[in-house]
């Protein structure tokens, strides 16, 4: 890989670490505020806001800065979050501003590894990202579940660092606050690794930021990249993937602790399985699958969604975990080798930047709107368990549909090579 790779990986892996422990910390200010179990979705909701609000700004942004220097700027954006939840604002409203400086990170993270790795090494440099992802969600989880730990919020290191923080005056200095602090640290070390990043030496033509152009820039990137036949094929898959995982992000933490009695700690380590199993999958797809053979992994996604009605009915840890993995690792090989192929196609029309703020856009839209699904069923009272059968045959007969097209694409016209020479 290219000098700088592994510390972009690492920069990255320390973001989204403290990103993925915020959502933990913050589940658990909502219960210490009594407020009623639906929000914790709406935090993933607020935290998403920006990447589809902002899409049309988010490409030309991370076009016209050096991309690393924008990554660390993107740091102190979270850090403000934080810093507004520290200080008592609705954990909602701090979460839009953590996800406004995730919005704008994520275009320049993946354009950066698009730029600094050619084509035919780009399903592998996908793999080190996801793997660094999911290994962040993992640790994260875990971090965060720590944090929220009785152990650690009755112990006398806490103590101190909320004498500490009353006599700042920051906010209620309860004890978490202190584990919010343990956070800004994190984002802090993400924001020096991503300083030491090199730039890329990319750039690309200024294009008008008013506001009307950006949007007409933006609706021809979307179509374009809709209307390419392996760029619309895989756009698709990861628009399904992304908006089914957020989701059940929360539904196994609900199922955890309804089904299996769980509380909210070890409920987040349950993720751990999930976890494990997407960094084999996503490592095994790096190792083996080519980007000419990113099609031929949809079987993964039907199998994935018939594996949530396997897991739903499980009673016991003993027959979840393993389930758990097993979906997690046939959701790496899904999402690795068809988002290799939507940043190569994306690149290949339009430009790093402006091809991921494409896919954001389409992803977290997905997100949005299966989160709003599931914040309303949870309000009127769904059942978790019958919930997660209708996800898991939703994302099963979408990508059973998508196989379908392909195949008779297939037919009437041979596919070409996905990594042209350049």
């Amino acid at each position: 890989m290219p000098p700088g790779f592994h510390l972009l990986i690492a920069a990255q892996f320390a973001s989204a670490l403290a990103d993925n422990a915020l959502l933990i910390v913050t589940i658990a200010v909502l219960q210490e505020r009594g407020l009623p179990g639906w929000w914790a979705p709406m935090l993933k909701f607020g935290f998403t806001l920006s990447y589809v609000l902002l899409a049309p700004l988010l490409g030309p942004l991370a076009d016209a800065f050096p991309k690393a220097r924008l990554m660390a700027w993107m740091n102190g954006v979270k850090v403000l979050g934080v810093l507004a939840l520290l200080a008592g604002v609705h954990p909602i409203a701090a979460f839009v501003v953590v996800g406004l400086g995730a919005a704008a990170y994520a275009p320049a993270k993946y354009g950066l590894i698009t730029e600094l790795v050619g084509p035919q090494r780009l399903v592998a440099a996908n793999g080190w990202l996801e793997v660094s992802v999911v290994c962040a969600a993992l640790f994260g989880t875990g971090v965060g579940g720590l944090l929220v730990s009785a152990m650690v919020l009755d112990s006398a290191l806490v103590d101190v660092g909320r004498q500490w923080l009353q006599a700042v005056a920051i906010g209620d200095a309860g004890a978490l606050s202190v584990s919010l602090c343990a956070l800004l640290a994190i984002y802090a070390l993400a924001g020096l690794l991503n300083i030491g990043v090199p730039d890329s030496g990319a750039r690309y033509a200024a294009c008008e930021i008013h506001p009307a152009a950006l949007m007409r820039d933006f609706c021809r990137a979307n179509r374009t990249l809709w209307r390419d036949h392996d760029g619309g094929l895989s756009l698709a898959v990861t628009t399904i993937f992304w908006g089914v995982g957020a989701t059940l992000q929360f539904a196994v933490l609900r199922w955890a602790t309804d089904v299996l009695q769980l509380p909210l700690n070890q409920a987040a380590y349950l993720q751990a399985a999930v976890a494990i199993g997407v960094v084999v999958g996503a490592a095994a797809a790096g190792r083996w699958v080519p980007l000419a053979g990113a099609k031929r992994m949809l079987w993964a996604g039907v199998m994935l969604g018939l594996l949530m009605p396997a897991v739903a009915s499980s009673t016991d840890l003993l027959h979840a975990v393993p389930l758990l993995a097993l979906a997690g690792a046939v959701g790496g090989l899904l999402v690795v080798p068809l988002n290799a192929l939507l940043q190569h196609r994306g690149y290949t029309l339009l430009s790093a930047g402006r091809s991921v703020a494409v896919q954001g856009f389409n992803e977290n839209a997905s997100v949005l709107g299966m989160l709003a699904v599931y914040a309303a069923l949870i309000a009127l009272d769904v059942s978790i368990v019958p919930l997660m059968w209708g996800f898991g045959f939703s994302i099963a007969a979408a990508i059973g549909a998508l196989m379908a097209l392909e195949r008779a694409r297939s037919r009437l016209k041979p596919p070409g090579d996905v990594v042209p020479a350049r």
